[in-house]
């Protein structure tokens, strides 16, 4: 898994002689570093339903951010058995904290600003095992 980032790093390399994160539109090439310690994959798919969930979240409209975290829940749960065996302990880290994201939106009487902390927590570990 991480041949395939490390050639695309070194032909991009090669090419134009620097470091490229970015060859065409197309492909989207990361550091080297980077590509090899994101050990999960590509989170962006899942981080950017938290960011919108954060964002209803922040207008008021818990409702909204109610319906929207159901994405996150689903996808998680679909990319499960590809996103796991990467790296267990990382896999957890982020359910665990998605857990709690979802619990905090769907309590009876949901607080606002457990909502948010328990989103802003969420991003924050997507964050931290994308860069660990």
């Amino acid at each position: 898994m991480k041949l395939i980032p490390a050639i695309a790093v070194c032909l991009v390399t090669t090419f134009t002689g620097e470091p490229n994160t970015q060859a065409s539109r197309h492909f989207t090439f990361v550091p080297l570093a980077e590509a090899a310690a994101a050990k999960l994959g590509d989170l962006t798919p899942f981080r950017s339903i938290a960011v919108d969930v954060a964002g209803l979240i922040d207008k008021g409209d818990l409702a909204a951010a109610k319906a929207r975290i159901k994405d996150l829940e689903t996808k998680w749960d679909e990319a499960e058995a590809g996103l796991k065996p990467r790296a267990a302990a990382d896999w957890h880290m982020v359910d665990k904290a998605i857990d709690r994201a979802l619990e905090a939106l769907r309590a009876g009487t949901p607080d606002a600003a457990k909502c948010k902390q328990a989103i802003t927590d969420l991003l924050t570990i997507m964050d931290s095992v994308a860069k660990a």
